[in-house]
């Protein structure tokens, strides 16, 4: 635990000097069940945790969180992954990252701005003894990201982060028709409400990105240069969406769970300022090879 609280310490050393924008956790929350924990927590190394650690773990990210408001800008945001847990030897979920949430809400008197799911569409089952071998539950294959800030109107623009139009969205601006009117839902449709053209769709609050990379250059140059990889890489989609949404240009964005720095090399490409925390110095080793160029 004290190696952790170090890694805290030095986040506020860090953050003396600047105003960050945007705070991005990936804290997969550790769970009892043995498979749960293949999937990829970056802070803990045991592959069982026990009730009392486990509520030693919410206070100790609490505590983070918490000291973390005081380093973001008035407009700056929160946005922390808590992965999902099961119950040691049972087919039931643990509340303890819901516990989590509210601990981090309540006590930092953090605003919850939006709840996400990132689906992991190459996700394996889990957890194996009720997905695969006892068949009785559908394998677990999404994450809760949390989006929380100072305020109620933190900095966001979804024009940051529209998606590509469907084909019949395209034909409809195309042609200009559409059937407008009452809705069976009650919506009441306009006959010009759909014919302007906003550059893309707003997206919706599911995240769909895969983790299968395995030739990635990272991989490819830590392999080269006898590195031990981070085994839990986020996509860069994910870290890419939320800078993109609540962030701008030139704007500070820290991640004090580093790991392979996703979040960093995201930043970088996007022009903003970044500040990226990982105590493991084979992590830190191969985030630098990402870099190398730069």
């Amino acid at each position: 635990m004290l190696t952790k609280l170090r890694g805290s310490q030095l986040c506020c050393f860090v953050l003396l000097k600047y105003r960050t924008n945007l705070v991005a956790m990936h804290s997969r929350f550790p769970g009892r069940h043995a498979v749960f924990l293949q999937s990829k927590s970056t802070i803990l190394a045991s592959t069982r945790c026990s009730s009392q650690y486990a509520y030693e773990y919410v206070e100790w990210l609490t505590k983070i969180t918490t000291s973390l408001k005081d380093f973001l800008t008035d407009d700056g945001s929160l946005v922390i992954e808590i992965g999902n847990s099961w119950e040691e030897n049972q087919p039931t979920m643990s509340t303890l990252p819901l516990e989590t949430l509210l601990s981090i809400k309540k006590k930092g008197n953090y605003k919850l701005c939006q709840q996400f799911v990132w689906f992991n569409t190459a996700k394996l089952p889990s957890p194996a003894q009720w997905v695969n071998i006892e068949r009785t539950r559908v394998k677990d294959s999404f994450t809760t990201i949390w989006w929380l800030s100072k305020s109620a109107t933190p900095k966001a623009n979804n024009k940051n982060v529209l998606e590509e139009y469907s084909d019949s969205m395209k034909r409809l601006l195309k042609t200009k028709k559409y059937n407008s009117g009452k809705r069976p839902s009650e919506h009441d449709i306009g006959e010009k409400s759909f014919l302007k053209n906003n550059g893309g769709a707003i997206p919706s609050n599911v995240l769909i990105a895969a983790n299968t990379a395995s030739n990635s250059d990272y991989l490819n140059s830590c392999k080269e240069n006898g590195i031990t990889p981070h085994p839990a890489r986020m996509p860069s989609f994910i870290a890419e969406f939320f800078v993109k949404f609540l962030t701008d240009k030139n704007d500070i964005v820290l991640d004090p769970f580093a790991g392979s720095n996703t979040t960093g090399e995201v930043s970088e490409l996007l022009k903003r300022k970044w500040l990226s925390i990982e105590i493991d110095k084979h992590y830190n080793k191969g985030s630098k090879l990402k870099f190398a160029k730069v």
